[in-house]
């Protein structure tokens, strides 16, 4: 008998731990190659390990809730002598396609019992636990599931895709009582919903925090432990633009098939002021300044449970408009879906948050850290402004915005914050009306 050491796969160029969510095994039950023997999570995305080998798991190091590093043994697999059907390598990969909480599933309990008893769908295409446990509870026959085309590694059927084709289908079980182990995807999305309350006096209820809600808590104190923070504000006229975009996006959509919100425009004036002030554009070692050459934008979204994610138009600067639209739609699409990958969501240098969302016209956000500058854009509205005009001033109604920078004064003093921002207010003030689409 030979054992495979089963690792903490890499999920991402900056992540150098992850949190043990849950076994889909225990000790002594038997694995297929490629089945899920785990699901594990770091601070921006959520991943299924599957085994790197098919035998007995003799063995279980690492618990729930433990933060191991990547790389680390977590389990032990015993195999045949020959080892006919193991993976290359033990230190596997995470899938490239992640599964997170859908919330189409009414109600989800944590079950292993129930997951390793379901009875095996007759076929020869791998089917994991949770997919033969959606199919079952769901009545989807083998042959309906030999149709759907898989998504996970080397074409394995997720839940995802098994959920997309209940949707399709419009088969959706009102009376699900134990279907899959929860997924919580912390770049995504939280937990379906917070954990029960428990009132104390009858006036009060204590909600303990979901672990996304942790890690955005922790992360939000130590960027205003790390960095200073100051907000600079101008307020700006948009009419021009207001005007023009409203003229344009029924063309735009009808020539390119994509909506044409403000977002793309606002991306594309930070990019522009960014090439102008690149000392904007950086983030902190120790005592070194560390100057990115590559522009990537982030865009902070808030998504129906509270929380945010923050996917990341790279190279901004060397798309037209046009590119950015095609990439916020996109990602903003996915970010919904609970579809974006792990490097959609790593690397920014920038951030843009878009207060005016709620109604609200300005806003003091926080550094997302390494970053030293985020921009937040308020609510449009009109107010009466004054014109300058040959023969004098005059009151008119204008379209007027609120920009507020936030940025970490260890790097970023008054004079380069102020004028980067001035410089965005410029481009957005003087965009181009004229310009073809």
């Amino acid at each position: 008998m030979a054992q495979i050491e089963v690792a903490v796969p890499k999920m991402g160029e900056s992540i150098v731990e992850a949190t043990i969510l849950k076994w889909l095994k225990k000790e002594g039950d038997r694995i297929e190659l490629d089945e899920t023997l785990l699901e594990v999570a770091t601070d921006k995305v959520d991943s299924e390990v599957p085994s790197p080998a098919q035998g007995i798991l003799v063995k279980i190091i690492g618990q729930v809730n433990d933060v191991v590093a990547i790389g680390k043994t977590i389990a032990i697999i015993e195999t045949e002598a020959n080892v006919s059907n193991t993976a290359p390598t033990a230190s596997i990969s995470a899938p490239s396609t992640t599964e997170s909480h859908t919330p189409i599933v009414a109600k989800i309990e944590t079950n292993k019992e129930t997951l390793s008893n379901v009875q095996k769908i007759p076929s020869d295409r791998f089917y994991s636990p949770l997919v033969r446990n959606i199919a079952k509870q769901e009545n989807i026959s083998t042959s309906d599931l030999e149709k759907i085309q898989g998504t996970g590694a080397q074409g394995r059927l997720t839940k995802r895709d098994v959920i997309a084709y209940i949707e399709e289908s419009g088969s959706v079980s009102t009376n699900i009582e134990t279907i899959v182990p929860e997924k919580i995807s912390p770049s995504v999305i939280s937990e379906k919903a917070p954990n029960t309350a428990v009132s104390i006096s009858g006036g009060s209820d204590i909600i303990e925090m979901d672990r996304m809600r942790k890690l955005i808590s922790d992360h939000m104190v130590m960027s205003k432990k790390v960095s200073p923070h100051v907000t600079s504000f101008i307020e700006i006229d948009v009419t021009k633009l207001v005007k023009w975009r409203d003229k344009a996006k029924g063309i735009f959509e009808q020539k390119y098939k994509q909506k044409l919100t403000f977002t793309p425009i606002f991306v594309e004036a930070v990019a522009k002021a960014i090439k102008d002030f690149p000392m904007i554009n950086v983030s902190v070692d120790g005592s070194k300044i560390i100057v990115k050459k590559d522009i990537n934008v982030g865009m902070a979204a808030a998504l129906p449970s509270g929380n945010l994610i923050v996917p990341v138009i790279k190279n901004a600067d060397r798309l037209n408009l046009v590119g950015i639209t095609y990439q916020v739609n996109e990602l903003a699409d996915r970010a919904r879906l609970n579809k974006l990958k792990p490097e959609e969501i790593q690397d920014g240098t920038f951030t843009l948050t878009n207060v005016g969302t709620f109604g609200n016209i300005m806003g003091t956000p926080i550094i997302n850290q390494p970053q030293v500058a985020i921009l937040a854009t308020g609510v449009i509205q009109k107010k009466p402004i004054v014109i300058e005009g040959p023969h004098g001033d005059s009151i008119g109604i204008g379209r007027m915005m609120f920009l507020s920078l936030s940025y970490d004064h260890r790097v970023v003093d008054g004079s380069l914050g102020g004028s980067f921002l001035r410089r965005v207010g410029d481009y957005l003030e003087q965009f181009d009306v004229n310009q073809n689409i």
